[in-house]
Formats: structure tokens, sequence, C-alpha cells
């Protein structure tokens, strides 16, 4: 076989095929050119597409032993992209040895590009999902402030009851077995314990414990226990004594 004439031959109808777009770097010892591929939506100096230039070199027995090949100027593609376009081309060229190939290469360069720029593409768009709905989440927890939950509960009531006296008023309270007012009856209730945590471990749907006023009347709530009752009330009848 004439290699160098299936060379030339093959430079001819590339430059047919290719019009404008073959660029001759060097035609001894061998030819040396490029071939400019691009994906679909390619945009020159944007972040849209993917392109390249393919630069091949025959070698003395081409198209029966490889040819070289180089990608330069790459737009958008990774060093690892690089890195796997080349390993592609290579396995092309093995397939083809025996035949003269750069048209098969260049076809199949392009479709890889196409290829990889559906896939760039769709994570692009998988991304800015995905950020739109951490914003949304972040959004909706500031609205939504901590979640309660029963342990939660407790510790902070406990840490308000210590805090306010409440926790040390008990102790003595039940110490010295002092009667308490209507309201330190509500804020010692058990039973308002057990109704918060049930609240709590129902999640929103709340539910009134009838029990809790069911024995109101078995309360000893006498006005008379009341000190500011007794103060008004003294008060009261000393004004009208003065009349």
């Amino acid at each position: 076989m004439d290699y160098k004439e299936e060379q030339n031959n093959e430079i001819e109808a590339l430059e047919a095929i290719y019009y404008g777009d073959v660029s001759i770097i060097t035609t001894e010892p061998y030819h040396k050119f490029t071939i400019p591929i691009k994906s679909e939506e390619h945009e020159p100096e944007t972040d849209s597409g993917l392109s390249c230039n393919l630069t091949f070199t025959y070698t003395s027995k081409y198209p029966d032993e490889p040819l070289l090949i180089e990608i330069e100027e790459a737009e958008n593609l990774s060093a690892e992209h690089e890195r796997k376009l080349l390993e592609y081309l290579k396995e092309q060229i093995e397939e083809n040895l025996g035949m003269v190939m750069v048209f098969t290469l260049v076809s199949s360069a392009q479709e890889w590009l196409n290829v990889k720029w559906d896939e760039i593409r769709k994570e692009r768009d998988e991304e800015k999902v995905r950020r739109v709905k951490e914003e949304e989440e972040a959004e909706r927890k500031r609205f939504e402030g901590t979640r309660v939950t029963v342990e939660s509960f407790l510790n902070w009531k406990r840490e308000f009851e210590e805090t306010t006296g409440i926790a040390k008023r008990r102790e003595i309270a039940d110490k010295e077995g002092k009667k308490l007012t209507g309201r330190e009856l509500f804020m010692r209730d058990k039973t308002m314990n057990e109704s918060d945590l049930k609240f709590l471990d129902e999640g929103d749907v709340v539910k009134v414990d009838e029990t809790l006023f069911q024995d109101l009347d078995d309360l000893d709530l006498d006005d008379d226990d009341d000190e500011d009752y007794r103060l008004n009330d003294r008060s009261f009848n000393s004004d009208s004594s003065t009349e």
C-alpha cells in the first residue's frame, strides 16, 4: 500500500467535507491538521455547550497503524472529560485500523460531545432544583421555628421552674403543708404535665381533657384565702363605716 497516497487522498476528502474548517499545520514529514468540533447549543465564550479542536498527525504506515490525536482549545470540558474523550477515540482507532478513519473519528467525537453535554445540562438542572428546595426548606424552618418534643418541653419546664423559683416555692410549701392559692394549685397541678405531654405526643390534634374541669366545685377557693380580697374587703368596710 502507498501510505502517502492514501493519506493525501484522505486530506482532499476531508477538506471537501469540512470545507473551511480543516486547518493544515504541516505537510512534512507527515500531515498534521486540526478539525474543530462542538456540541449542540454551543455558544463561544459562554458556559453553554462544549467544543474543542481535534488535532491529527499521520504516521508512516497510517492507516495500518494508529495516527496521533490531541485535544486542544477545549471549552467547558474538564481535564477528566478530555481524558475520557481521548480514551474513547483511541478505542475507535483500534477498531478501524486498515482503513482511513478521520471522518469516523470526528463524527464519533461530535456525538460524544452531544451526549456529554446532555448529561452536564441535566446535572445543572438538577442542581438548580436542589438549591431551590434547600432555600424553600430553610425559609420554611425560619417560619416554623423549633419543633417541640417531649424531651425539649420537659427541659424547658424544669429550667422555667428553677428560674422563676416555682420549684423552690413548691418544695417549701410541701414541707410546711401550706394551703396554696388557686393560681398556685394551677402551677403545681400534676395533671397539667400529663395533658401537655399527651398534646405533644398526639401532634397537631388538639384535645381538651374534660376531667380538668369536672372537680372545680371540690376546690377550696374561698375568697377569705385570697390576700387581695381581704385587703379590698377591709378597705370597703372602712369606707362604709366612715360614711
